[in-house]
């Protein structure tokens, strides 16, 4: 007897249906064909066990297992409930009509309890396209895959429940989630607020014109300044993401098995803090079976790369394409999968070894030997990428011990949220430009016109300053931010002036 179940396979963000063939024929043994991997392949073990602990088992027959498409790598435990349930059906165990209407998907325990499966987001959306009636899959999953609209989705907790759901008719309960109301549940409720931060009110406006123009960002100062606490409050003051993002960056995540249990949508823009000891494959993506990296987990939001000269120099030049195109592609013998990874990138560092400068009580100084040593660890075409340079000094005392609250982040988010649709509107006709970090030398020209005045300063301060080639667009584009901050379209010599001073890193002896 010829049972058909099906499931699904990953790869990058996208699904693939695996259809599960399963015959029973007379004989003895238990065969899985259809290049399974060593997870795939222990499963008979778990499925036994799940069957006989629930009044079932698997019959002595002989039993083929065909995962279709033959030639595609199969992989994970995610498939344990499909095979159980076809073995069921194919041996007569269970009454299973409406089978083939259902995609199936779960790993099981010893016991018939299932546990979460990846991917359950990118599967749903196939399933939907495909026409299948409903998804069955493990419960910690079901918000997740029930953002998809128009599919059944049925989150279980042991494979006992999906036995009577298919023999005796015994309903399941569905899951349906309101998108809109999960999406806007948490939204004006941040968990980093810039309402705690004392003091350090120049590093906030910087911090403002770096979300408004989604413009990279590094905080140069010395230990205990504030530099980890500004960042993670960051995306706090990002416009809002759209439905659409949410959906991209939920389905990364998904991929991943980076969503939390029992939640949906992902609403709040992801903040991704990776340790300086990572991998090339850990930041950008990879591996036998690839996964997204850190910096696709941070799509759509903000990558803090904290003491950025303590990161090997190979890791951090990996970052330089996909800083540029916002994707990243891993390349296969057989197979090519790209993440999207169009994230903001901000940095901080120490300006010497022993994290002081120019401070004459300092407990370590530093030679200037030493500090260009420490600073040539990173490498100019990783500097060029990023628009400001800030340095952050210690909060004095008054400042610290005042009671009053800053400005909280939903406020300064609506002056970066109305800066956002200045751009918007602007770009419209650009395809892959949405907001002033990425426009290219062409529509720098076009769109930061600086009349006779600002043009003068901006060669005065480029001469005083020995500020190099490279620092005269970043000027020029995180002036037209501020200029669209304050609702005006003609840069004048205010934007210039306060952009110029973000430029610290570019300035020739810097190191004094």
């Amino acid at each position: 007897m010829l049972k058909k179940v099906f499931g699904s396979a990953v790869f990058g963000v996208e699904a693939t249906t695996i259809t599960v063939e399963v015959n029973v024929d007379n004989g003895v043994g238990y065969h899985l064909v259809g290049l399974p991997d060593n997870a795939i392949k222990e499963s008979n073990f778990r499925i036994a066990a799940a069957l006989q602990n629930n009044g079932y088992k698997i019959p002595g027959k002989k039993i083929i297992i065909n995962m279709s498409p033959a030639d595609l790598r199969k992989e994970g435990s995610s498939y344990d409930l499909t095979l159980a349930i076809g073995i069921l059906a194919a041996t007569g165990q269970i009454q299973a009509e409406n089978l083939e209407e259902y995609l199936i998907m779960g790993e099981l325990s010893l016991d018939g309890n299932l546990q979460p499966i990846k991917g359950a987001l990118p599967i749903a959306i196939k399933a939907q396209e495909e026409g299948y009636k409903g998804f069955i899959l493990p419960m910690q999953n079901a918000k997740e895959a029930a953002i998809v609209s128009d599919l059944e989705v049925y989150g279980v907790e042991n494979i006992k429940q999906v036995i009577d759901f298919f023999d005796k008719n015994v309903p399941l309960e569905r899951t349906i989630i309101n998108v809109d109301e999960e999406f806007y549940k948490s939204l004006d409720f941040p968990e980093f607020d810039f309402s705690d931060v004392k003091g350090q009110e120049s590093i906030k406006r910087c911090m403002e014109i770096a979300a408004a123009g989604g413009h990279n960002i590094i905080l140069i100062g010395p230990p205990g300044a504030g530099k980890t606490m500004l960042a993670k409050r960051l995306p706090s003051i990002l416009p809002p993401m759209t439905i659409r993002e949410a959906l991209e960056t939920t389905k990364i995540h998904s991929v991943a098995g980076r969503v939390k249990d029992n939640t949906g949508l992902m609403s709040q823009r992801p903040f991704r803090s990776p340790h300086h000891t990572i991998s090339n494959v850990a930041l950008v993506g990879g591996g036998s079976y690839p996964q997204p990296g850190e910096i696709s987990l941070s799509h759509n939001g903000v990558l803090f790369l904290d003491e950025l000269p303590e990161f090997k120099r190979d890791v951090l030049e990996v970052m330089r394409q996909p800083l540029e195109d916002r994707e990243v592609t891993i390349s296969r013998a057989k197979f090519t999968v790209t993440y999207p990874s169009s994230f903001m990138l901000v940095a901080s560092m120490n300006p010497s070894p022993g994290g002081y400068f120019n401070d004459p009580n300092a407990p370590v100084t530093s030679s200037p030997a030493e500090m260009q040593r420490y600073l040539s660890k990173i490498s100019g075409p990783l500097l060029d990428r990023i628009d400001i340079h800030i340095e952050v000094t210690p909060v004095p005392f008054e400042k610290l011990s005042d009671e009053r609250k800053g400005e909280s982040s939903i406020d300064i988010r609506k002056r970066v949220t109305s800066a956002r649709e200045r751009q918007t509107k602007r770009f419209e006709e650009h395809e892959n430009v949405h907001y002033n970090a990425q426009m290219s030398s062409k529509q720098i020209r076009q769109y930061c016109m600086m009349d006779e005045a600002s043009k003068n300063l901006l060669k005065t301060a480029m001469e005083r300053l020995n500020l190099s080639a490279r620092a005269y667009d970043r000027i020029l584009k995180v002036a037209r931010t501020i200029a669209d901050l304050e609702g005006v379209e003609d840069l004048n010599g205010a934007h210039i002036s306060e952009a110029i001073q973000y430029r610290s890193l570019d300035r020739e002896g810097w190191l004094g």
